[in-house]
């Protein structure tokens, strides 16, 4: 088991109506394209699956998809989206956990990566896609860039959202490189505001760059989104794909 904070059943049932932003065409289509052609014509293996928001759709694109999620809470809303045989997935952290078979691509979307809370267990992440993936095969990773350049001197929050039913800022620990992203949600028009906060390990993409070559993989392509804009210094995240050398 590693570090990352388990999913409850609460937060699993409110998950998908809580993301219907990153449920929509506009952003999931340029996502399930840009993995669909890198999986060509092989397998896929989500790391995290959570409750399917980018695998079953990926998998109904006809992209044969496995998924490895820690939290049997977030599998069992996936399931009632596609059933083990159309989509197969092990309960189990995504640093250690082994599927059978080879994979053309392995993918780890929306900062998933950063629920791992030491810099050993992202590692092992690495190794662990490298494990799974056939050679010339992909690893991709969509991540956000630390947004530690919106950190005046001490100061150690950054609020990424306020609107009328939520708040959210994240607060930095700049020696362990951990944030704490902080939710104040409204339930409903006039009904209380729910807080909930998690813990996540920041990097940047020349750290990952670094990882992924303990693993064995090499840097193909950075872009900044999934529509394959270039990366640069101001960009805020960034999709980034190592590949296994053939």
């Amino acid at each position: 088991m590693t570090s990352s904070e388990l999913w409850t059943r609460a937060t699993a049932e409110r998950y998908d109506a809580e993301e219907t932003e990153m449920s929509s065409a506009a952003v999931l289509e340029p996502t399930l394209a840009f993995l669909a052609e890198r999986a060509g014509d092989g397998r896929a293996l989500e790391f995290a699956i959570g409750t399917g928001r980018v695998g079953v759709p990926l998998r109904e694109r006809g992209v044969p998809v496995v998924g490895i999620e820690l939290s049997e809470h977030m599998a069992a809303v996936l399931r009632r989206k596609a059933d083990e045989d159309t989509l197969p997935v092990a309960v189990g952290d995504m640093a250690t956990t082994v599927v059978p078979g080879e994979f053309t691509l392995v993918y780890l979307v929306y900062n998933t990566i950063t629920n791992l809370l030491s810099q050993d267990e992202q590692v092992e992440c690495f190794r662990n896609a490298a494990r799974h993936l056939a050679p010339g095969g992909r690893f991709v990773v969509e991540l956000g860039v630390p947004p530690l350049r919106l950190l005046p001197p001490g100061q150690v929050a950054v609020p990424f959202d306020v609107s009328e039913r939520h708040l959210g800022f994240d607060t930095f620990d700049l020696v362990e490189q951990i944030l704490v992203s902080n939710h104040f949600t409204r339930d409903g028009d006039d009904g209380p505001y729910r807080r909930t906060a998690s813990r996540h390990r920041y990097a940047w993409p020349a750290e990952l760059d670094l990882m992924a070559r303990i693993a064995g993989l090499e840097l193909e392509d950075r872009v900044a989104d999934w529509d394959g804009a270039p990366f640069t210094q101001d960009s805020t995240k960034h999709i980034s794909v190592w590949r296994k050398p053939v």
